[in-house]
């Protein structure tokens, strides 16, 4: 594609500039490089596409990894996926329930085939995903978290876990998923708000004698069927309404055996009865009452959360679904009238995060790690500095979960995933972990053993990913090079799943951080900022914006609105907008490769025209921001730098006013604005780069050569005047500016159009007029004037617009050029129908409902619309009162 075509058309430039960088191997680490710098990939669950959140934190990513490769150093983006281990399982089943096919039809390993094959599928969907947005991953090191090496990583620090006494196998209490027939961790549980009930219950007093007051008491509970399981009720040591009954025994309802009263400091006396049922198997509270009193722990769901028939539970109750038997419970309940009476109560119910089934808790044996000794290393590693979490907010966050952090079960009920090392033997107790698999058992060596059926937790390999993925446990180059990387990029939602765990590993295993910097990015949402949510149809699909806009200009926007601390309003009409700052870079890169000439950038130039030595002032000024910006991973002021200088400076300034040198001048002057004009644009596109590579690639090889590449060569042009003292030349360019932007301001007001060409007059001291004259063929130009008179500083001009500056005056006679009368009334017209609309929006925001029930960004929109009313108001009375003036 030639640059010289007319139009921006980023669907046909980034697929070339894409293969251009694959084939060279642009993105692989420099051999020759003495500083190094690498980034991991949070790695995509192979689960399906990328969405934007996806999108934002590449880019962020992808800006550093640029910008360092730039740099010079050699510099790693390590790519990878997550075989996500519940989430893919979950997809698979789904395609074959579709089909009519249950996992268990097809048994464990053609199963796992299937998922191998789903992998294969999505993996190389999402890596083509990644290639469009222009991520510049090391795409020959690509590693997933179950690869041979990442297996063999998991497996080392499971036996040495093991041996060193940190993993362990024990019956306890956990989250479990009914639908998915899983443990799951507390972090994978959402807790909202429902409607339910309150059932009260009649416990008799064991014993055919109990008479009068003592022949009962009353227990509420949410789940009338766990009584099932109750092993006690627990009243307050120090409730003297039930002192007299601790120790006796109570009928359990419905069932043929008695449970105790026990006492307990967890009662609350005041709530309720004051009397709880204690069912140590099915609460977590419970579970801890019954280890203090220990009491039976009876299990009586199965895997699926059906009655189980263990404990002599009733035969009716036998095989139901948990909610068919409360039916069935609270029915006979009230038929042997020990239903005392039924409340609506709104409570807290824990649903899994991806199957949405209300959750069980549920006795269990599983596999545990032993935290707290990994955890102390990783708390004081954050305390120290090792790391640092930016913004340093998050780290509050981090040390309140590591300071309270419970032994992690590790174990889950799936297939798909690291299947736990761990043999058990017919023959014996002993358990047997290994490296390698076993065919017989390391304590009596019987041949009878078998694999245990679990797999780990997902993000037991994921916290090994910053070192697994540098082929540790070897000690190769890579590690010795990349390890540790020096930031994380990702969101706050994962300091616990994620960030968390692999600190700890690393410290473990290698002694050292998994990273320097921790960079938390916020959430992507709706323009009115709602989560986005396939249910809400309000979800931004990044690959849309990109067939619509170009990946240039939605990479700008992310990194524009990339405000640490602040979640990202996604409008898409930012993105068009960012489509036309493309096109206007576009435009004027056309423009400067029109007028070059013979000219080369040069960085060493001194120029002498002021014009160009304040563009290169202002680009020393910008270069110095962009850096500082990103230095500190402030992304927004980096692409808001940049946006204002290239729109602002270079295209609507300094390309109109080297126009007047282009056009008007010959010689070593034409050279010096041609020479000048390329080597800030040469800049800029280093600058630029790191944010939107595609178009700067493009044009950098139009500027240097179709063999040049921008993504390997220097952040720098290496201006040598940059130290050169540009500032009177600055101070009379902004003079010129601010006199151009107080004509272009009347003619707006005026409703003069802006190409009519028009006289002014300057009144100005002798010291300022000297100073312009200098300037005043590019004055000329950019206020577009036919003729220009310098007066006095105290002079006046009858009949015209007047704009008073700090050391000037500008006059605009406007004889012929507006009917005061009809403008006079288009104003008017238009103050009236501003009015209407202002008054109209002051109505709503006075009205209390609308701002207590509306929601808030619907009110934060219309307080937004008056502001700008109100603007709109102020600035047509200024305007009627200049044309009332004259």
């Amino acid at each position: 594609m030639s640059i010289l075509d007319t139009s921006y058309n980023p669907q046909a430039m980034e697929p070339e500039k894409n293969e251009q960088w694959l084939n060279s191997d642009a993105f692989k680490p420099k051999e020759d490089a003495t500083e190094h710098y690498s980034i991991t990939l949070p790695p995509p669950n192979v689960t399906g596409s990328l969405h934007m959140g996806h999108a934002f934190s590449g880019t962020i990513q992808d800006i550093l990894i640029r910008w360092q490769r730039m740099k010079g150093k050699s510099v790693l983006w390590q790519l990878g996926l997550d075989h996500a281990g519940i989430a893919t399982q979950m997809v698979v089943e789904r395609q074959l329930n579709a089909q009519g096919v249950h996992r268990r039809d097809l048994g464990r390993e053609a199963f796992i085939e299937k998922v191998w094959d789903w992998k294969a599928e999505s993996g190389g969907m999402i890596l083509g995903q990644m290639q469009r947005l222009g991520f510049s991953l090391d795409w020959s090191r690509e590693r997933f978290t179950m690869d041979e090496n990442s297996s063999n990583a998991v497996r080392k620090v499971f036996v040495r876990l093991f041996e060193e006494g940190l993993i362990y196998r024990g019956k306890r209490l956990v989250n479990w998923d009914p639908v998915l027939e899983t443990a799951v961790s507390d972090l994978e549980v959402v807790h909202e708000e429902e409607a339910g009930h309150f059932w009260h219950i009649q416990y008799p007093a064991a014993g055919v004698n109990a008479t009068g007051s003592d022949n009962h008491v009353i227990v509420a509970t949410t789940r009338p069927e766990t009584l099932l399981g109750d092993g006690a009720v627990a009243v307050h040591p120090d409730d003297e309404r039930y002192k007299h009954l601790i120790g006796k025994e109570l009928m359990l309802p419905l069932c043929n055996r008695t449970i105790p009263v026990i006492a307990d400091d967890y009662v609350d006396p005041e709530f309720g009865t004051g009397c709880v049922k204690i069912t140590p198997a099915h609460d977590f509270n419970d579970y801890e009452v019954g280890k203090r009193h220990n009491l039976p722990m009876r299990n009586i769901f199965t895997n699926t959360a059906h009655i189980n028939n263990e404990y002599f539970i009733p035969e009716q109750y036998i095989g139901l679904d948990r909610y068919e038997a409360r039916e069935h419970i609270i029915a006979d309940l009230e038929a042997e009238g020990l239903l005392y009476k039924v409340e609506e109560h709104a409570h807290k119910v824990g649903r899994g995060d991806r199957s949405h089934a209300v959750i069980e808790p549920y006795l269990t044996d599983q596999w545990y790690v032993a935290i707290q000794d990994l955890a102390d290393p990783a708390i004081k590693a954050v305390e120290d500095g090792d790391i640092r979490f930016v913004p340093q907010h998050w780290e509050k966050t981090y040390f309140e979960w590591m300071r309270n952090i419970q032994d992690w079960c590790i174990s889950r009920q799936l297939w798909w995933g690291h299947r736990i090392p761990a043999w058990y033997c017919a023959n014996c107790d002993h358990i047997t972990v290994s490296m390698n698999n076993v065919d017989c058992c390391g304590g009596c060596g019987s041949k009878s053993v078998r694999q245990d059926d679990d797999v780990l937790d997902t993000w037991f390999s994921s916290g090994l990913w910053p070192f697994s993925t540098l082929d540790w446990p070897t000690n190769s180059a890579e590690m010795e090079k990349f390890y540790s990387t020096n930031v994380l990029v990702t969101g706050f939602d994962i300091i616990f799943f994620w960030v968390a765990r692999m600190i700890m590993m690393g410290k473990k295993f290698t002694d050292k951080v998994p990273f320097k910097d921790v960079y938390i990015h916020a959430l992507i949402r709706d323009a009115q900022g709602q989560k986005m949510s396939k249910s809400k149809g309000n979800v931004v699909d990044p690959l849309e914006m990109i067939d619509l806009y170009g990946a240039d200009a939605l990479r700008f926007t992310l990194a524009h609105m990339a405000t640490p601390g602040r979640d990202v309003k996604l409008d898409i009409k930012r993105i068009e907008s960012n489509r036309n700052f493309m096109n206007k870079i576009w435009n004027a890169a056309r423009f400067v490769f029109m007028n070059r000439g013979d000219a080369k950038p040069d960085a060493s130039i001194v120029p002498t025209n002021d014009v160009n030595r304040w563009v290169l002032s202002e680009f020393h000024a910008t270069t110095l921001d962009v850096e500082k910006a990103l230095q500190e991973y402030r992304f927004n002021e980096a692409a808001g730098s940049l946006y204002n200088f290239i729109w602002g400076s270079y295209c609507d300034w300094y390309v109109e006013a080297a126009k007047v040198s282009l056009y008007k001048d010959e010689g070593a002057a034409k050279l010096e604005t041609q020479i000048v004009m390329l080597t800030v644009l040469d800049g800029w596109l280093r600058l630029l780069h790191p944010i939107c590579p595609f178009i700067t690639e493009t044009l950098f090889q139009e500027l240097h050569g179709k063999d040049a590449r921008l993504v390997t060569d220097d952040w720098n042009i290496g201006y040598a005047d940059a130290n050169v003292d540009h500032d009177e030349a600055s101070s009379r360019m902004h003079r010129v500016m601010d006199l151009v932007n107080a004509i272009r301001s009347i003619r707006g007001e005026m409703n003069v159009s802006p190409g009519k060409k028009i006289e002014a007059h300057i009144a100005v001291s002798e010291v300022v007029r000297s100073e312009l004259e200098g300037q005043q063929r590019v004055l000329m130009s950019l206020a577009k004037l036919e003729s220009l008179t310098w007066l006095p500083a105290d002079a006046e001009v009858e009949k015209a617009a007047v704009a008073p500056l700090a050391d000037a005056k500008v006059f605009l006679p406007l004889a012929g050029l507006v009917n005061v009368d009809e403008e006079l009334a288009r104003i008017e017209k238009n103050i009236t129908k501003t009015t209407k609309d202002v008054d109209g929006l002051k109505g709503r925001l006075s009205n209390p409902k609308f701002v207590d029930s509306a929601p808030k960004a619907i009110v934060a929109k219309v307080r937004d619309d008056l502001a700008a009313g109100e603007r709109k108001l102020s600035e047509l009375e200024i305007a009627q009162s200049k044309l009332q003036s004259l």
